[in-house]
């Protein structure tokens, strides 16, 4: 039976990268933060699992890391763990490096000393690339040749942590990879994260209109930051920069892409994308759509708060070399993705009352 190291494990990738690989037929263990121990919310479905193991530890700890690489002896190391928000890292860049960068060279100098036959897969990010970008018939995009030059802390501690992987990689002969991952989402999604917070939003908001008994969508009146009927009253949906583009995919075919490069005969970076981009403007449109409202303008407040300084406003990856190589394409398209996201955060009695998708239009 094969043994996998998980760091990150509660969040949206680990834990369904852990299911993946239980499915898989391997033991997991994963490492769990000391302030994430009574977290594990996205886990419950595999938490009694016999496979599976949770230990405390902290990335940015070597002591700790060492030990558990040490003790474990894994034959293969996912290391998902990170500050992971573009906005918190102009907030907290020291400890955004402390997990981002610090905590992959604590895993490389663990494998190097302890399992330098363990396969170690790190999950770069496609904030790396800034606003560069590659063109080919009038099409933008950014693949594995792609010039770095990221625009946040967090895109500067990942690629330093995506340097460091191809340093120990050629001077160790350790088998270590990154993926380049670009924004992937799900049901499971941090609520920090524009898509997530657009669907939970409408979740409330839902609630909100049926525990109100709002009849339709005319009869709701609307003031600078809230939504009223009568004299109750709904907070807008908050947000930033609606214009910036992204390449969305769903996490769990994701997870996937992080498995099968392990499994590869040879240690290589990997884009993983679905080649597809769309603006939050879009997401937002489409995800309302599903419940039937096609004009959300008066539902959303455009707040300078949430923009970011030196944002990245255009991303879309070239999957063809995971193609090509690996036989990884996403399975999941936007549309579908949108659904699963908006459905898993609707009030459960909606679909029993159909009140937003018939009459709230």
């Amino acid at each position: 039976m094969k043994k996998a190291l998980v760091s990150g494990i509660t969040g949206q990738d680990g834990s369904f990268l852990a299911q993946l690989l239980l499915d898989q037929g391997y033991r997991v263990v994963g490492i769990v933060r000391r302030s994430s121990v009574s977290t594990l919310e996205r886990l419950k479905e595999i938490e009694n699992h016999p496979s599976l193991e949770l230990v405390e530890g902290e990335v940015s700890d070597a002591t700790c890391i060492h030990s558990i690489v040490k003790e474990h002896q894994p034959d293969e190391v996912y290391n998902l763990a990170a500050q992971s928000h573009v906005g918190t890292s102009f907030s907290q860049p020291e400890f955004t490096f402390q997990v981002d960068t610090l905590g992959v060279l604590n895993f490389l100098e663990a494998l190097r000393k302890f399992a330098p036959k363990a396969k170690f897969y790190q999950a770069s990010t496609s904030e790396m690339f800034g606003f560069n970008y590659e063109e080919k018939e009038g099409k933008k995009f950014q693949r594995e040749s792609t010039a770095l030059k990221p625009q946040s802390p967090y895109g500067v501690a990942k690629l330093a942590a995506h340097e460091l992987v191809r340093i120990y990689r050629e001077s160790y002969a350790l088998f270590a990879c990154s993926g380049i991952l670009f924004n992937h989402e799900s049901e499971r999604r941090g609520e920090n994260f524009v898509t997530r917070k657009i669907t939970k939003w409408m979740g409330k908001f839902a609630a909100w209109c049926l525990n109100s008994d709002v009849p339709s969508f005319d009869a709701l009146s609307f003031t600078k930051d809230d939504i009223c009927f009568g004299d109750l009253h709904f907070a807008k949906l908050r947000l930033g920069n609606l214009a910036a583009r992204r390449d969305w995919g769903y996490a769990k075919d994701y997870v996937k892409a992080m498995w099968m490069m392990l499994q590869a005969p040879k240690a290589e970076d990997f884009v993983v994308a679905t080649g597809k981009t769309y603006s939050i403007r879009e997401f937002l449109t489409a995800a309302f759509n599903k419940i039937g409202v096609e004009s959300w303008e008066n539902l959303v407040v455009i707040d300078p708060k949430f923009f970011r300084p030196a944002e990245v406003d255009y991303l879309l990856g070239d999957p063809s070399k995971i193609g090509e190589k690996l036989g990884w394409k996403p399975e999941v398209e936007f549309s579908e993705l949108v659904d699963i996201m908006v459905k898993h955060d609707l009030p459960k009695n909606m679909d029993q009352k159909l009140f937003l998708a018939k009459n709230l239009v």
